[in-house]
């Protein structure tokens, strides 16, 4: 799997966190139902958790995402 920008719209997308700076954070699957310019929310079946991009690394549709590529409000991104 290569690791790249994601240039479509994430909220709605289904996501596992596969990498994190913070080890708890690793295996958090949910779907994003927010995302800020540094943060996505995420609804899990233990409630929602909001991640900071920077610290993460999770995968959409089998292709992993560096959460600090993504460092930008998502109309801004995807232009």
């Amino acid at each position: 799997m290569k690791t790249n920008t994601y240039p479509e719209e994430i909220i709605g997308k289904t996501i596992e966190v596969v990498e994190s700076k913070n080890s708890s954070d690793v295996g958090i699957r949910g779907k994003i139902i927010d995302e800020t310019k540094k943060t996505i929310l995420v609804k899990t079946k233990k409630g929602e958790k909001r991640l900071l991009k920077s610290n993460i690394t999770f995968t959409i549709n089998h292709q992993n995402i560096k959460g600090k590529n993504l460092l930008k409000r998502s109309e801004e991104r995807i232009k």
